[in-house]
C-alpha cells in the first residue's frame, strides 16, 4: 500500500524527485546554493520529538489550565467587543460547508447561495440603520472609520476629519493609519464633561471649508447616548460636510437609527450579531450609506445585487459593483479591501432572522434595564461615582474612584484585586484618558444576572474597605 501523501504537499517522494529533475538540480540544498555559507544555518533545530495526538492534547490541556478566560470568569469587558447570547441556530447555518470561508465568492454563476445570504444580510442591516445601501462587510469597525474617513475626503476634496474626544484607542489607531498617507488630518471636537455629548458650540467653531466630514459615534465608545443627533447633523450639513455615524447595531433596536437623522455614512461592529467574542476576532465591519450615485462610487468593498435571466424567468444575485482597479490597477484604488467578513456576515444575517424586530426590541429593553440596576446598585459604594457622566446610557457606562486623599487604590489596582475572584471588572481608562482620573469603563448585557451583578459591587466594595 503506497505510504499517505496529503493532496495539498505535492512535493514530497516521487513528486519531489521529478520537480528537481525539472529544475535541472539534485537536491534542495541546491536552490539554497547562492546564499552564503555564513548566513546559512549549521547544526539541528531545537526541536522536541513529535508526540502523539494524545499526548497533545494532556499537553495542551495542562497549558490552558494556566489561563484564567472569560468562559470560566465572569466579564464586564465591553470596549467594542461585547459578550452576547449567539443562538444555536446562527451555528447550524455557519458551520455548513457552503458556507464556511471568509471570502466573497469570485465566480457568482456557481456561489449563488452565499451571493443570497450577503444579498440578505445588506438588506438587513439596511433596514436596521435606516440607509438604503450597505456593502457586502469591512473587515472590522476600526477599518471601516479608516475606509470613512477617505471617502469623505474623496467626496469634498477636503482634507480635515473631526470625531469625538472619546473614541476607542484601536479606532483612533488604525485612522491615523488609513488617512496620513492621504494627508487627511484628525482634529478632536471636545465633549461636555459633565454629559460626556460633544460640545455644539466648539463644533460650531472648528467648522470650516477644510473640514470633509465629522464622525459621531451613537452610542458613544464610553456607552452614553447623544442626545443632539439632529443639531450635528445640521451644523455639519450646512458647512459642506459629510456626516459619518459610528453605532453599536444591537441598540437599534430601541434608539433612532441614523438614517432618521440625515447620516450620509454608517459604520459599526457587527460582532454583537451572532458572533462570539472569541478572544477578540474575527470582527465584522458595517458599512452603509445614502442612495447617491456620487457616494455609492466611492464606496469601498462589494455590493451584491438581484437581478433575473436574460429571459426574465429566473432570479439571481451578481456583484453589482466591485471595484476592479482593486485587483489590477493598485495605485488608483480607492480602498484596498479585497477579501472580507463573509462568514461573519452570514452569521449576523442568521442572527437578525432569528430575532426579528421584536426579538431586537426586547432584547435591547433587557440590557437597558440590567444596565440602569447596575447602575443604581454601583452608586450606592462609598467612594465610587457612577456613572461619570450625567447621561442616558445603553449597555456601557464609566464609573470613577472619588479623589480622597487617603484612597491609595487605583482602578488598575482594583480590577487586578477583583480578577482574584474570577471577575473581569472593565476596561481601565486612565491611561488613554487622563481627565477622567481613575476610571474604568463597564458593560452589561443579556448574559449577566442580578446575581453577577451584585457580586460585582460586593466584590468592589469589599476591595475598597480593606485597601
Amino acid at each position: 500500500m503506497p505510504a499517505f501523501r496529503h493532496p495539498f504537499l505535492p512535493n514530497a517522494g516521487e513528486q519531489q524527485k521529478a520537480i528537481l529533475a525539472k529544475l535541472g538540480i539534485t537536491s534542495v540544498e541546491a536552490l539554497f546554493k547562492d546564499i552564503p555559507s555564513k548566513f546559512r544555518f549549521k547544526g539541528k533545530m531545537k526541536i522536541p520529538e513529535g508526540l502523539s495526538e494524545i499526548e497533545v492534547r494532556r499537553h495542551i490541556e495542562m497549558l490552558l489550565e494556566k489561563n484564567s478566560t472569560p468562559y470560566l470568569s465572569t466579564s464586564f469587558l465591553g470596549g467594542g467587543v461585547w459578550p452576547h447570547m449567539v443562538p444555536e441556530v446562527v451555528h447550524s447555518v455557519t458551520s455548513r460547508t457552503e458556507f464556511y470561508t471568509a471570502y466573497t465568492p469570485y465566480q457568482a454563476e456557481i456561489s449563488q447561495g452565499m451571493l443570497q445570504a450577503l444579498f440578505e444580510y445588506q438588506s438587513l442591516i439596511a433596514e436596521l440603520v435606516d440607509l438604503p445601501v450597505v456593502n457586502a462587510s469591512m473587515y472590522d469597525w476600526a477599518s471601516a472609520l479608516g475606509e470613512a474617513a477617505l471617502m469623505t475626503s474623496r467626496l469634498t476634496k477636503r482634507s480635515t476629519f473631526l470625531i469625538p474626544e472619546f473614541i476607542a484607542p484601536n479606532r483612533k489607531a488604525v485612522l491615523a493609519t488609513y488617512t496620513a498617507p492621504a494627508n487627511v488630518s484628525i482634529q478632536r471636537v471636545p465633549s461636555n464633561p459633565v454629559q460626556g455629548k460633544l460640545d455644539l458650540e466648539r463644533l460650531k467653531e472648528m467648522m470650516s471649508s477644510e473640514i470633509a466630514g465629522v464622525y459621531l459615534e451613537n452610542p458613544a465608545y464610553l456607552g452614553y447616548l447623544e442626545p443632539d443627533v439632529d443639531a450635528i447633523a445640521e451644523i455639519v450639513h450646512d458647512a459642506g460636510a459629510l456626516l459619518v455615524v459610528g453605532v453599536d447595531p444591537i441598540s437599534l433596536g430601541i434608539i433612532r437609527p441614523p438614517g432618521d437623522y440625515d447620516a450620509d455614512v454608517v459604520i459599526g461592529e457587527g460582532q454583537p450579531l451572532g458572533n462570539g467574542v472569541n478572544f477578540g476576532g474575527s470582527l465584522l465591519g458595517i458599512f452603509a450609506c445614502k442612495d447617491d450615485r456620487r457616494i455609492l462610487r466611492q464606496m469601498p468593498g462589494r455590493l451584491i445585487g438581484l437581478t433575473t435571466t436574460t429571459e426574465g424567468e429566473r432570479r439571481g444575485f451578481v456583484m453589482t459593483l466591485q471595484a476592479r482597479e482593486q485587483h489590477i490597477r493598485r495605485e488608483r484604488a480607492t480602498s484596498n479591501i479585497c477579501s472580507n467578513q463573509a462568514l461573519c456576515a452570514v452569521a449576523a444575517a442568521a442572527y437578525l432572522c432569528t430575532l426579528g424586530p421584536t426579538g431586537l426590541r426586547r432584547l435591547g429593553e433587557q440590557i437597558m434595564q440590567l444596565r440602569h440596576y447596575m447602575e443604581r446598585q454601583m452608586s450606592k459604594l462609598d467612594g465610587v461615582l457612577a456613572p461619570r457622566f450625567q447621561a442616558t446610557h445603553f449597555k456601557e457606562f464609566v464609573f470613577s474612584l472619588e479623589d480622597r486623599k487617603e484612597r491609595r487604590l487605583s482602578i488598575l489596582a482594583l480590577m487586578k484585586k477583583i480578577s482574584q475572584e474570577k471577575i473581569f471588572g472593565g476596561i481601565p481608562l486612565n491611561l488613554e484618558f487622563p481627565k477622567l482620573g481613575e476610571s474604568a469603563l463597564v458593560c452589561v448585557t443579556e448574559l449577566h444576572t442580578k446575581r453577577d451583578i451584585d457580586k460585582y459591587t460586593a466584590s468592589i466594595q469589599q476591595a475598597l474597605e480593606v485597601e
